[in-house]
């Protein structure tokens, strides 16, 4: 008899328009709230609010929050690196649009 493994995902879901909290972009991304506000400090994500506290961010900032978290992971790569990196992939994403349109 065969066994059958049965992978269970879990996740959120999110509206393109809302905004969201820090306590849900941390939960979303599996991070702390101190790597959201090294990102924050970094330049790496922003946010409307001065506080950060009561900040809210863009539903797009779960990919670069994800994306430091891998290059942070993966690559051994201290936050100003890893801001550096996200900037200059984004960089060339841009010119591969242009050179494509």
């Amino acid at each position: 008899m065969k066994s059958q493994l049965t992978e269970i995902l879990t996740g959120h879901i999110i509206e393109d328009k809302s905004p969201l909290t820090l306590r849900e972009l941390c939960d979303s991304c599996a991070v702390k709230s101190e790597f959201i506000v090294e990102l924050v400090d970094q330049g790496v994500i922003d946010h409307q609010e001065e506080n950060i506290a009561d900040a809210s961010f863009s539903v797009l900032t779960i990919q670069r929050v994800k994306k430091a978290k891998r290059l942070q992971c993966d690559l051994g790569l201290n936050l100003a690196g890893v801001a550096l990196a996200i900037e200059l992939l984004e960089e060339i994403e841009r010119l591969r649009r242009n050179m494509s349109s």
